[in-house]
């Protein structure tokens, strides 16, 4: 072994050459077993902070505009995650006659390009926030 760990491990209870075999002394039993409860809480710890700060990664797949809403797809309109509408999942505007969830829907109807004010805008159609949504 190397100079410097030779004289730490030659002083060790259990010699290198027998850490694979079960020790003999019941001493060395109880160190073990304690090593190893001691041990455990930590390495549970340290993975569930890892989970734990993980999770929001995983929560969801992203795809947010500006106004940190989304076309829900599964149950239709949009859904948003941050925000004043946080937590609301809304469908068509009430104060609006038209509206399109994205910009195919809105050039499939032939209105694109939609400016601000015109029936059927909306800032989830307008990405870079210049009044003129579907460019």
């Amino acid at each position: 072994m190397g100079g410097t760990l030779g004289p730490v491990l030659e002083r060790a209870q259990l010699p290198v050459s027998e850490w694979g075999n079960p020790p003999k002394n019941p001493e060395t039993r109880s160190i073990r077993l304690e090593f190893a409860l001691l041990l455990a809480p930590v390495l549970f710890a340290i993975g569930g902070t890892f989970i734990w700060l993980a999770s929001p990664l995983f929560a969801h797949p992203g795809g947010l505009a500006a106004d940190g809403c989304h076309n829900d797809r599964k149950n239709g309109g949009r859904h948003c995650h941050r925000g004043s509408s946080a937590g609301q999942s809304k469908s068509a505007p009430s104060n609006r006659a038209v509206y399109y969830p994205n910009c195919a829907a809105a050039r499939a109807a032939g209105a694109a390009p939609i400016y601000s004010g015109q029936p059927g805008y909306g800032k989830h159609l307008d990405r870079d926030g210049d009044g003129k949504a579907c460019e």
